[in-house]
């Protein structure tokens, strides 16, 4: 079983309680299912869930390099040496991050408003992205655009491999069963 979820700003990545934020068991009722990787409390969008262990294991592990890309809403408008620098690699100084695929998009189309909102300035624009890693260690992209100087205001995964979001609003969940079948989104 492979579960396609689109996790909500606010919600932890884990079923037990950690007694401050909503889990995902508040949206999910399937037993034995597992996350495959996490996303940030703080970050919104695709999460995988699967009863399957070797799957789990393969698209969560680094070295099996499943291209992940995410919509990233930046304060300021980013220069072409900036995006340079994401395409190159970024020195985080723990460890140089792989080379991105990134661009500048129009905020996607169909976007659901973000509860809370994000804080904008009057005074600083913002900017989306289209970023494309094959990592995915802790809160990488946030400081990936942090360091070329353009701070992340949202982060939502669109895409893992071969699976999108595509039209699921937060909370909605629905069961991939091959390449052209899928179950309708089922809300909590």
């Amino acid at each position: 079983m492979l579960i396609l979820f689109n996790k909500p700003y606010g919600v932890i990545c884990q079923f037990s309680s950690d007694g401050m934020h909503p889990t995902l068991k508040d949206y999910l009722a399937i037993p034995g299912i597992y996350p495959a990787g996490r996303l940030d409390t703080d970050s919104e969008g695709l999460l995988i869930l699967t009863d399957d262990g070797k799957l789990q294991h393969k698209i969560s592990h680094p070295r099996h390099k499943e291209a992940k890309t995410y919509w990233v809403q930046v304060e300021g408008l980013p220069t072409p040496e900036s995006l340079e620098q994401l395409c190159k690699g970024v020195n985080l100084g723990d460890f140089v991050t792989q080379p991105a695929k990134v661009k500048i998009i129009p905020e996607p189309p169909g976007l659901w408003p973000r509860t809370p909102p994000i804080r904008m300035r009057k005074e600083i624009p913002a900017s989306w992205l289209e970023l494309t890693i094959s990592e995915g260690k802790n809160r990488q992209v946030r400081r990936m655009t942090a360091k070329v100087g353009f701070p992340t205001l949202r982060l939502i995964r669109n895409r893992i491999g071969e699976w999108k979001l595509d039209g699921l609003a937060p909370g909605e969940w629905r069961e991939f069963l091959g390449k052209t079948t899928e179950t309708p989104a089922a809300a909590r």
